[in-house]
């Protein structure tokens, strides 16, 4: 089961540098074939498919841990493309074409299906396929898929990175680099218990290291590419018989930490009367407020 909370990974820029085609860019590390929605469901159904995890219980506790990140992930890149969508369009009366500066962005959804908001499909307007999930049952098969994965995952986090300079689109690539980085280096010592073979040798993948991207440098200088959480309170320990020894870029020691990392409370999202959201006018709200007065006997 899952426990959530009102906060996201990491605090994101808040400018006004409107940039549909910066969040229609994003869309690929949400809904695309390596995105977050990918990982999550890859890492969701091959835990709730694992056999014998007593027997095989810190690859179980691996896959558990990494999962319930991979949801705050999600969440994480859904934000950073409603960052870049915000003041895209301004309210005008209808007859003044208030989504007319957006007719030619690359991805119209954002527009018409949403209200300037993250969807579920990839670059170019593919929706997120359950095709994209891969649970063979086979450990070790599903260990080299998910070490893949992350590294299809990373390229591609690093392709968008040179793609666009927008601020909140930086920061949360920046951050996904360190994190997904420390997925693939979770996975690759899981396959060498599992196998003998020292995967780690292969990283990082492709050749180019984090810290060559500000973004990603900056965090990784404050560790976040050394520590493993379990995204439990009390369960899912047994990642320190994988998540053990030191990082092989760069000599650091690795660290398991119990529990969730420090959160940041979720921005407030304006609303978009031009495209009638929240749709919630000022009397519709003093009449709400009245009715759950009346249903909760509080009197003024």
């Amino acid at each position: 089961m899952f426990k959530r909370l009102d906060e996201i990974l990491i605090e994101i820029p808040n400018v006004e540098k409107p940039d549909p085609n910066a969040a229609a860019a994003i869309q690929e590390l949400l809904g695309g074939k390596f995105g977050e929605m990918s990982t999550l469901n890859n890492y969701l159904y091959q835990s709730f498919n694992f056999r014998s995890k007593e027997k095989l219980k810190p690859f179980y506790d691996l896959v558990m841990s990494i999962t319930a990140e991979e949801l705050g992930h999600v969440e994480l890149v859904s934000h950073g493309i409603n960052h870049c969508l915000r003041g895209s369009t301004e309210y005008k009366e209808p007859d003044q074409t208030p989504l007319g500066s957006v007719k030619d962005a690359r991805l119209s959804y954002h527009f018409l299906a949403g209200a300037q908001g993250a969807m579920p499909f990839d670059s170019m307007g593919n929706p997120w396929t359950g095709a994209n999930v891969f649970n063979s049952g086979n450990l070790v098969e599903d260990l080299l898929h998910n070490f893949f994965l992350e590294c299809g995952a990373r390229t591609h986090k690093m392709k968008v990175y040179e793609m666009t300079d927008h601020p909140a689109a930086r920061e949360v690539v920046g951050f996904l680099l360190v994190r997904g980085g420390v997925h693939v280096v979770a996975y690759a010592k899981a396959i060498e218990i599992a196998t003998g073979v020292n995967v780690t040798k292969l990283i990082p993948i492709p050749s180019l290291d984090n810290k060559a991207f500000r973004e990603a440098h900056k965090y990784e200088e404050k560790g976040v590419h050394t520590k493993l959480y379990t995204y439990s309170d009390k369960d899912f320990n047994a990642i320190d018989q994988i998540w053990k020894g030191t990082h092989p870029e760069d000599g650091q020691p690795l660290e398991v930490i119990q529990g969730v990392p420090q959160g940041f409370p979720i921005p407030e999202a304006p609303a978009v009367e031009e495209e009638f959201a929240p749709g919630i006018s000022h009397e519709d709200f003093k009449e709400i407020a009245r009715r759950l007065k009346m249903a909760g006997n509080i009197t003024d």
